[in-house]
């Protein structure tokens, strides 16, 4: 494998029903920053059926070129076909990096095409940068330069790992949505559009899609609250998240949770917040009777304003949060909910 054969940072841009999902976006943001230090551009790969419509919003987000996989087989999201598609587009056109983004669509298909074309993939990463590898020299081992560093927790959590794929190209990562942040739009970007159809023969390992049933749910989506109030194990028991409640409502926000609450049976995994989770900017971050693991961190580290309520002072939720309140969650979680309709109603008063 000649890796200088291998240029630029490709993005899967994932779409459901003709509509780009966020993570795309988040994706192309990173894809830029990546792509200055190593002079290249950044390349979007868009797969579905009548989808060139979507051209124009990838290039606003980012993309200087887009090569577009258009075919009636990729009207539905299926394994053999979406990733015959990545994969001729990955032996075609050589990428230096290849991302896609940790949903459950890229989870199937990141991994499926990195052992097509036979290299590694660092799932669920949080943090990437352009350095060298090893990170510091070590003797008699070459240290190799512009690597993609893919930083993400490992062993349940209770560490940090730096990954590196020195000898193989692409590079490949599947990234956590909300973890890279969108750039403002470009309005009126134009990319470069290439049409590329590897061609597709339907064969045994084509799944048929007999009914597509989409879940309708009143659960406001937490990734997209701007408040939000979490609760973890010191809350006490499921009842006990009415005052959460009560305060959520007061400040407008949404209740989360930890993975504690989950694995009790309390909340639904929608609601958690963390590494196995979902990862959140709100702008305000309650983390009431959350003790503070890796794990959680990880998903909530980046909000605005954290404030943290917790009884026992030496809690490493604390370490993070912007503000720290010690004391009986019972006791300042409602005095909290009343100062806040207090005021609330002061100014309605006018």
């Amino acid at each position: 494998m000649a890796l200088e054969d291998y240029k630029g940072v490709y993005v899967y841009a994932q779409q459901v029903d003709n509509e780009i999902s966020p993570i795309a976006l988040e994706l192309l943001g990173k894809a830029k920053d990546l792509a200055a230090p190593l002079a290249t551009q950044v390349t979007a790969v868009l797969i579905g059926s009548n989808v060139k419509n979507l051209v124009d919003r990838l290039a606003e987000y980012g993309a200087d070129r887009v090569i577009v996989v258009d075919d009636p087989e990729l009207k539905d999201y299926r394994t053999e076909p979406y990733a015959h598609a990545l994969a001729s587009v990955i032996n075609e056109y050589k990428p230096e990096i290849v991302l896609v983004g940790a949903t459950a669509i890229g989870r199937d298909l990141g991994p499926t095409v990195s052992a097509r074309v036979a290299t590694g993939l660092t799932a669920d990463c949080t943090q990437l940068d352009i350095g060298d590898f090893p990170l510091n020299p070590i003797p008699g081992q070459e240290q190799k330069h512009n690597q993609l560093l893919m930083t993400r927790p490992a062993f349940g959590g209770n560490t940090i790992a730096t990954i590196a794929c020195p000898d193989n190209r692409p590079q490949m990562a599947t990234v956590r949505p909300g973890v890279m942040q969108k750039i403002d739009p470009i309005a009126g970007a134009k990319a470069e559009v290439i049409e590329f159809n590897p061609g597709f023969t339907p064969d045994n390992r084509y799944v048929t899609i007999k009914e597509v049933v989409k879940a309708v749910s009143d659960t406001v989506d937490i990734m997209d609250a701007k408040i939000l109030v979490s609760g973890g194990r010191g809350v006490g028991s499921p009842e006990n998240f009415k005052i959460l409640e009560d305060l959520a409502e007061a400040l407008g926000g949404t209740v989360s949770c930890s993975r504690a609450v989950v694995d009790a049976g309390w909340k639904p995994k929608d609601l958690q917040v963390g590494q196995t989770g979902k990862t959140v900017r709100p702008n305000l971050y309650f983390a009431i009777g959350i003790s503070g693991a890796i794990q959680h961190v990880a998903g909530m580290e980046e909000s605005d304003i954290i404030v943290a309520i917790n009884k026992d002072e030496d809690a490493p939720i604390f370490d993070v949060a912007d503000y720290g309140i010690v004391g009986d969650l019972n006791k300042i979680v409602p005095q909290l909910t009343a100062a806040v309709k207090a005021e609330k109603a002061k100014k309605a008063a006018g």
